[in-house]
């Protein structure tokens, strides 16, 4: 999903991963990052030995002060995939994607489709979304709707702003997937997961490009 958003752009160049894990992104975007470096609390099994690496505990509270050891400015495409959900302060993290995003650059964030048709149906019958039932809690703490992605955004003071989804969703009551072709039809209510993705606005004169 997030590839696939970025080959529609022609995002290429530095790529910061917020939340990495083991660095499974680095791998899928090898080809269009120039640079990835992956932030996470702890070094996972399986990083990438092309990767770099930095420890950064991105629920520490301490975001809104830059607590990702990088410079502002430093990314081409700034990413959390599958992050803001763990997170309390779903803000905070995007207002440090938005910081270490160059001008002209991109913040991408996934996280669990909250209006997906299994989503829903869970929310119906055991009054929780699906991807935050007790047994996820507290890993999953923070619930997000696509307005609530595009408020963000906004308040972030990003631009072309759009949400996209994995075409990937489980069938109610069943442990099997909805063909890709149906999901294509009914991408939001098809999709276990939604992609945002919205672009630093370009500054003028002599901060263009940095």
């Amino acid at each position: 999903m997030v590839r696939r958003a970025l080959e529609a752009r022609g995002a290429r160049g530095t790529v910061v991963d917020l939340g990495c894990g083991s660095g499974r992104l680095g791998a899928c975007l090898r080809d269009l990052a120039s640079r990835y470096v992956g932030v996470d609390a702890v070094r996972y099994e399986g990083f990438p030995d092309a990767g770099e690496f930095l420890a950064c505990d991105l629920d520490s509270g301490d975001l809104d002060s830059g607590a990702v050891p990088l410079p502002s400015a430093t990314a081409d495409v700034a990413v959390a995939v599958e992050t803001i959900e763990h997170l309390e302060n779903p803000r905070a993290l995007v207002r440090e994607l938005t910081r270490l995003a160059r001008p002209g650059g991109w913040v991408v964030v996934t996280t669990p489709n909250q209006l997906s048709a299994l989503s829903l149906a869970t929310l119906v019958i055991k009054h929780r979304f699906s991807a935050f039932q007790d047994v996820s809690y507290p890993a999953h703490r923070t619930a997000l709707l696509e307005v609530d992605l595009r408020r963000i955004a906004r308040e972030c003071a990003l631009t072309d702003a759009s949400c996209e989804f994995s075409l990937q969703g489980r069938i109610p009551l069943t442990p099997w997937r909805w063909p890709r072709w149906v999901s294509r039809a009914f991408p939001c209510a098809l999709s276990d997961n939604i992609l945002l993705i919205a672009r630093k606005p370009e500054t003028s004169g002599g901060d263009r490009g940095r």
